[in-house]
């Protein structure tokens, strides 16, 4: 056992330094200074009371992150201390996706986003994502590009493989409306011109009694002060989200659903997301039921050491 840890511990401190040997000194303090910028900036978009100051701080906001991102080998800075900005890294560290939310007003906002690749010279490459989620009717029926992309503030990422393919399954929150949030189950896949690509028939509800189409995205959507589980279980290897009802007996009123003890889950099988209605066959006591973290905590990719 105590052999296993110091392994353990070894390859931690390696990984380490290889990554810091990547980001030289010089570097290191341009994107201290970038990442102090990005940090008032991201602030002043959530505290800011007018909506035009929100939208310039956006602007700034996102120039003054493409700036710091063309910093070479960029990739490896976690931009840790940003807060209300979501980074979240792919477990294969090949890419990481910047997520947040723009409020207009309490009745509408919008998700900003983009995807940063891992690329062998350090160099950047970034690939901006459009919130097309406005213009969609349903939003669980089609394939997206970046540029109609189903906005969400990431808070996960796992990869999963079939037939020597890669899929990464994101897990988002969108601040949906004043009376209801959603959260967002997404599957994203790179396609032969290295470009992401967002959906796809991955969610089947073969197994249930009540038969559902295959869904292209999975979503839940719950009164906007409730709490909610939707992330992946390690243990179980299940993603378990928590089953809703109405409160007030209004099944058509999604505003008003509320978890009410039982999970549903889906497992990967086959390339796909097979939809498990009942995962516990009793229902969890106070204390048994998985935790939800803060939708913004990070786990960064080996963080350089700041000076």
């Amino acid at each position: 056992m105590k052999k296993t840890v110091l392994f353990i511990l070894v390859i931690f401190v390696f990984n380490s330094i290889v990554t810091a040997q990547k980001i030289t000194p010089s570097d290191l303090k341009l994107l201290t200074k970038k990442e102090d910028s990005l940090k008032a900036l991201a602030k002043n978009l959530i505290v800011d009371s007018l909506t035009a100051g929100r939208m310039r701080n956006d602007s700034f906001f996102v120039r003054t992150l493409i700036r710091g991102l063309q910093v070479k080998n960029s990739f490896y800075y976690p931009f840790d201390s940003v807060q209300g900005i979501s980074n979240v890294y792919a477990p294969d560290s090949t890419f990481r996706i910047f997520s947040w939310s723009l409020s207009f007003d309490d009745y509408y906002s919008r998700q900003r986003g983009a995807i940063q690749f891992r690329t062998p010279d350090g160099s950047l490459r970034l690939v901006p994502l459009r919130d097309f989620s406005e213009f969609t009717s349903d939003p669980t029926d089609s394939v997206r590009t970046k540029d109609t992309w189903i906005g969400a503030v990431y808070y996960k990422i796992i990869k999963t493989q079939f037939n020597q393919k890669n899929y990464y399954t994101l897990f988002g929150f969108d601040n949906n409306s004043v009376r209801s949030n959603k959260k967002w189950i997404e599957v994203m896949t790179i396609n032969e011109k290295n470009q992401p690509v967002f959906g796809g028939p991955y969610f089947t509800f073969e197994k249930d009694s009540v038969k559902r189409p295959v869904q292209y995205r999975y979503s839940i959507e719950y009164k906007k002060e409730a709490s909610t589980f939707v992330n992946y279980d390690e243990d179980l290897k299940l993603i378990l989200v928590d089953h809703l009802i109405s409160e007030t007996d209004e099944p058509d009123k999604p505003y008003t659903f509320i978890p009410d003890g039982d999970y549903e889950g889906f497992e990967w099988k086959g390339g796909k997301w097979t939809h498990i209605d009942k995962v516990f066959h009793q229902k969890l006591e106070d204390g048994q039921a998985p935790v939800p973290k803060p939708i913004l905590e990070k786990e960064p990719l080996q963080p350089q050491q700041k000076p």
